[in-house]
């Protein structure tokens, strides 16, 4: 029998509309240590997007080891496997992988197949109890085209059914058939960072990512034989078509959208009949309200509101809570939102959303184009990048480009 702790989607370097969230992290980092020195789990499997650019800071990759680190020194007997996702540059997080490997962390990034056969050495990681493989490990990162080789664009747009899907199956497959003969009917975890139809998105935060322009691919891509399927990409915590296949969630919200998400980690239990799924809640470090907590308000409501939260006003900035705030279109005046952030600048908030109501309805997250007629300067900027970013590719903004928005609107 052994224990596993399956997380994912840690997004360091992450901004929320210009905020840093290095104190977020540092402390659910704390949390994750402390959580491997209690329940002392065998492996710890990180299913993609360590990071939440491609180019992370400086700071962002200390906190990245230095959490690995305190992880080893936590369990030393603990292995670790950490795999690439789409907001990851593989070879960068590959790069010290000789270093890593000395403490137990093995970083899988790109599929590699010298001579046409998979590397499997890359993929297939043992976990060690008591001195003995006790189990295995197939890390697959997030599949890039040159991850998925013989497609093309032809291929894409001609054959029928999904050539997309169709070569996510067969890269799972290679996998599973090279790693079959190690097995040894040992526990047996399979990763994957992609959307699995069935998950539920956060909106605003999750993005399309599947080449080709796919959406998701259907549970039955992953093997039969896996005991359990380690998946990142869905902030949420949730099984997808079967109890084995899930999303452990990310370890804070990465936005607004996800304030009633109950954020943590996985612990599997593997080896004594089929996989036990236990989800251990991580408590956020920063508050993140919803004002009002259902429905919307008048503006006029807003400071009342805000000194009722009875915060203290010596907070950090890093400490303070986000808000995301809810205003009925009713009266509402032209140049509400610097207003709303006039009268919020007295509290020890982060105004994070702002969104307004429209008069057919009670509070939807963005108001129709063609309900009643509204002036633009009474529009939120960020609806407009919303509805024009909307129209012109067919899906949501993701959260990097609300970040871009922001931060060229406040450099205007």
């Amino acid at each position: 029998m052994i224990r596993v702790l399956h997380t994912g989607d840690w997004h360091i370097g992450q901004t929320l509309r210009g905020f840093l969230r290095e104190h977020e992290h540092a402390r659910v980092f704390d949390a994750l240590v402390a959580l491997v020195e209690e329940r002392e789990p065998d492996a710890l499997v990180m299913a993609g997007d360590v990071f939440d650019s491609q180019n992370p800071s400086g700071e962002a990759q200390r906190l990245f080891y230095e959490t690995l680190v305190r992880l080893h020194q936590a369990r030393p007997a603990m292995t670790i496997v950490v795999t690439a996702g789409n907001h990851d540059a593989a070879g960068r997080l590959e790069a010290p992988r000789a270093l890593l490997d000395a403490i137990g962390v093995h970083v899988v990034g790109n599929v590699r197949r010298p001579g046409g056969a998979i590397d499997l050495s890359r993929h297939l990681v043992p976990i060690r109890k008591d001195g003995a493989v006790a189990g295995h490990v197939l890390g697959v990162s997030y599949p890039t085209a040159a991850c998925l080789p013989g497609l093309t664009a032809g291929r894409v747009r001609d054959e029928a059914g999904s050539p997309i899907v169709r070569a996510v199956r067969d890269l799972y497959a290679a996998l599973h058939e090279a790693a079959r003969p190690e097995l040894a009917g040992l526990p047996y975890i399979v990763t994957g960072h992609l959307h699995v139809a069935g998950g539920l998105e956060s909106e605003g935060a999750e993005r399309r990512i599947l080449v080709g322009g796919e959406h998701a691919v259907p549970p039955d891509v992953f093997p039969e034989d896996a005991d359990y399927v380690a998946l990142g990409h869905l902030h949420r915590a949730q099984e997808v078509g079967r109890p084995i296949v899930r999303y452990s969630g990310s370890l804070i919200p990465l936005s607004a959208t996800e304030l009633a998400y109950r954020h943590g980690v996985s612990l599997v239990t593997i080896g004594d009949g089929p996989a036990r799924t236990e989800h251990v809640v991580i408590d956020r470090p920063v508050l993140f309200l919803r004002l009002p907590e259902a429905g919307d308000m008048a503006l006029g409501e807003l400071g009342d509101r805000l000194a009722a939260l009875d915060l203290d006003p010596g907070l950090p900035v890093e400490a303070r809570p986000f808000l995301q705030i809810r205003l009925a279109r009713a009266g509402l005046p032209a140049g509400y939102r610097a207003e709303v952030d006039r009268i919020a600048e007295r509290f020890p908030v982060r105004v994070v959303d702002v969104r307004v109501a429209s008069v057919d309805a009670p509070s939807p997250d963005l108001a129709p184009v063609g309900g009643p007629m509204v002036r633009l300067a009474e529009r939120d900027p960020e609806d407009l990048f919303r509805m024009a970013f909307l129209q012109t590719h067919g899906v949501e903004p993701a959260a990097p480009h609300l970040d871009v928005f922001h931060r060229a609107r406040a450099g205007a």
